[in-house]
Protein backbone atom coordinates (compact mmCIF):
# COMPACT_ATOMS: atom_id res chain seq x y z
CA UNK A 1 0.00 0.00 0.00
CA UNK A 2 1.30 3.43 -1.00
CA UNK A 3 0.00 6.68 0.47
CA UNK A 4 0.30 10.06 -1.22
CA UNK A 5 -0.03 13.30 0.71
CA UNK A 6 -0.22 16.76 -0.82
CA UNK A 7 -0.40 20.09 1.01
CA UNK A 8 -1.31 23.21 -0.93
CA UNK A 9 -0.99 26.84 0.19
CA UNK A 10 -3.13 29.43 -1.57
CA UNK A 11 -3.55 33.21 -1.35
CA UNK A 12 -6.86 35.06 -1.76
CA UNK A 13 -5.97 38.65 -2.70
CA UNK A 14 -8.73 41.13 -1.99
CA UNK A 15 -10.74 38.80 0.25
CA UNK A 16 -12.06 40.59 3.35
CA UNK A 17 -14.09 37.99 5.26
CA UNK A 18 -14.00 34.43 6.54
CA UNK A 19 -17.32 33.85 4.79
CA UNK A 20 -15.70 34.61 1.41
CA UNK A 21 -12.78 32.35 2.25
CA UNK A 22 -15.07 29.47 3.25
CA UNK A 23 -16.95 29.76 -0.05
CA UNK A 24 -13.70 29.41 -2.02
CA UNK A 25 -12.41 26.55 0.19
CA UNK A 26 -15.67 24.62 -0.19
CA UNK A 27 -15.67 25.13 -3.95
CA UNK A 28 -12.07 23.94 -4.36
CA UNK A 29 -12.50 20.90 -2.10
CA UNK A 30 -15.75 19.83 -3.78
CA UNK A 31 -14.34 20.12 -7.29
CA UNK A 32 -11.10 18.30 -6.43
CA UNK A 33 -12.89 15.46 -4.62
CA UNK A 34 -15.28 14.97 -7.53
CA UNK A 35 -12.55 14.97 -10.18
CA UNK A 36 -9.75 13.03 -8.44
CA UNK A 37 -11.50 10.87 -5.79
CA UNK A 38 -9.15 11.95 -2.99
CA UNK A 39 -9.64 12.84 0.65
CA UNK A 40 -9.44 16.58 1.29
CA UNK A 41 -9.59 19.03 4.19
CA UNK A 42 -8.56 22.51 5.24
CA UNK A 43 -5.57 21.86 7.50
CA UNK A 44 -4.31 25.26 8.60
CA UNK A 45 -4.63 29.05 8.63
CA UNK A 46 -8.31 28.70 9.54
CA UNK A 47 -8.68 32.25 10.88
CA UNK A 48 -6.69 34.07 8.19
CA UNK A 49 -8.89 35.72 5.58
CA UNK A 50 -6.47 35.66 2.69
CA UNK A 51 -4.56 32.41 3.22
CA UNK A 52 -5.73 28.83 2.63
CA UNK A 53 -3.89 25.64 3.51
CA UNK A 54 -5.43 22.44 2.16
CA UNK A 55 -4.41 18.80 2.55
CA UNK A 56 -5.15 15.94 0.17
CA UNK A 57 -4.44 12.22 0.44
CA UNK A 58 -4.77 9.24 -1.85
CA UNK A 59 -4.06 5.52 -1.40
CA UNK A 60 -3.02 3.11 -4.14
CA UNK A 61 -0.59 0.32 -4.91
CA UNK A 62 1.23 2.30 -7.64
CA UNK A 63 3.71 5.13 -6.96
CA UNK A 64 3.44 6.52 -10.47
CA UNK A 65 -0.34 6.73 -10.29
CA UNK A 66 -0.21 8.62 -6.99
CA UNK A 67 2.48 11.01 -8.23
CA UNK A 68 0.55 11.68 -11.43
CA UNK A 69 -2.75 12.16 -9.58
CA UNK A 70 -1.32 14.63 -7.07
CA UNK A 71 0.56 16.64 -9.71
CA UNK A 72 -2.59 16.82 -11.84
CA UNK A 73 -4.53 17.87 -8.74
CA UNK A 74 -2.15 20.79 -8.11
CA UNK A 75 -2.38 21.88 -11.76
CA UNK A 76 -6.17 21.63 -11.58
CA UNK A 77 -6.32 23.89 -8.50
CA UNK A 78 -4.01 26.41 -10.13
CA UNK A 79 -6.13 26.44 -13.32
CA UNK A 80 -9.36 27.04 -11.36
CA UNK A 81 -8.15 30.63 -10.82
CA UNK A 82 -10.10 30.91 -7.55
CA UNK A 83 -6.91 31.66 -5.58
CA UNK A 84 -3.20 32.13 -6.24
CA UNK A 85 -1.00 29.07 -5.67
CA UNK A 86 1.79 29.99 -3.24
CA UNK A 87 3.37 26.62 -2.55
CA UNK A 88 2.71 22.89 -2.53
CA UNK A 89 4.40 19.77 -1.21
CA UNK A 90 3.90 16.17 -2.33
CA UNK A 91 5.03 13.22 -0.24
CA UNK A 92 4.72 9.55 -1.14
CA UNK A 93 4.97 7.10 1.75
Amino acid sequence: MVIGICTVELHLPGNCSLKGKRRVVKSIITRVKNKFNVSAAEIGDNDKWQKIKLGFSVVSNDNKLIDSTLNNLVNFIENLCLAELIDYDIQIL
